[in-house]
């Protein structure tokens, strides 16, 4: 009996998007066997093909839901093909049921996600809804990521931007009423959306990441015959403001808010100003920001191959 590794486990998964469990079961029975426990899931109604498993999938949507109260939300990332399924009813409106399961889940990784009960069938798991899913629809599909923003001393607001190609989910502290800071919410998320911060604020910025760039910066300065001849002063004072500036850009509450009358105003200060109006302060405690296919290879589509394919 052959050894079954994780590494054999995380191969088979990949290859036909059915849970861990199912896989590990899979290369047990076949004895390691990668193409016949590929074999040995389709048999079992689990895997697409294996020609349809080894497509890739870097379309689909991002779908967001949230808890009445809107002290709780979820976000998640389905991948489908092509542009053509993820405008497919069928196909949203699994993805909003995937949501809905994101929501009432008490597991944060995908792997664990997967071998949950099914939310709308509690007999199989959500690997194998995923997988009747991909019958139906005849495109590899992938759960690929998802998370919970939880807040009880705040609300939680969401931003969907064209039909699901950007998700947002806004985490903001305060006594204020969800409908009270709706707008708020959605403005801030918009400009999340359209800006891509990679932190709410500096205190998140590690401080690694910070002596990284100061070395990159003082290397450019020392490859600068008329810069480097400059005092250290003057040297370090260049650094930082150049630290700064870049700040200003990754950091949410330091940008620019987009809908800025004066084009100066920041996030941080547009929170502000809109809690006085209310009389109730607004904190910016943080975000999730996904963005369909982002970090994946993607193939050109024919349109037109793409209608036929259905077609048939």
């Amino acid at each position: 009996m052959a050894a079954i590794t994780a590494k054999m486990v995380k191969e088979l998964r990949e290859m036909t998007g059915v849970g861990m469990m199912d896989c590990k079961k899979a290369l047990t029975a076949t004895d390691g066997d990668m193409d016949k426990a590929v074999e040995f899931l389709r048999e079992k109604g689990l895997a697409a093909s294996e020609k349809k498993a080894a497509r890739i999938a870097a379309e689909g949507i991002v779908k967001t839901v949230i808890a009445p109260g809107a002290k709780k939300a979820a976000i998640v990332e389905v991948n489908s093909e092509t542009d053509f399924v993820a405008k497919n009813a069928v196909f949203q409106e699994y993805v909003g049921r995937v949501a809905d399961q994101a929501l009432a889940s008490a597991d944060t990784d995908v792997e664990a996600f997967l071998e949950e009960p099914w939310i709308d069938d509690a007999s199989i798991t959500v690997a194998q809804a995923l997988s009747q899913k991909v019958a139906v629809i005849g495109e590899k599909l992938s759960i690929r990521r998802f998370a919970q923003v939880v807040d009880e001393n705040g609300v939680v607001a969401s931003y969907i931007h064209a039909g699901g190609k950007i998700g947002v989910l806004v985490d903001m502290e305060t006594e204020a009423a969800p409908e009270e800071v709706a707008e708020i919410g959605k403005n801030v998320a918009m400009q999340i959306a359209a800006m891509k911060p990679k932190y709410t604020n500096r205190d998140e910025v590690d401080a690694d990441y910070i002596a990284h760039e100061k070395e990159i910066l003082l290397a450019q300065i020392q490859n600068d015959p008329k810069e480097s001849k400059k005092p250290e002063k003057v040297i370090q004072g260049i650094i930082m403001g150049r630290i700064n500036k870049e700040l200003k850009e990754v950091c949410l509450l330091d940008q620019v808010y987009v809908k800025a009358e004066d084009g100066k105003q920041s996030v941080g200060k547009y929170v502000e100003a809109e809690g006085k109006k209310l009389g109730k302060a607004v904190k910016i405690k943080g975000f999730v920001r996904y963005e369909t296919g982002e970090g994946m290879q993607k193939k050109e589509e024919n349109f037109a191959e793409e209608v036929a394919k259905q077609m048939k």
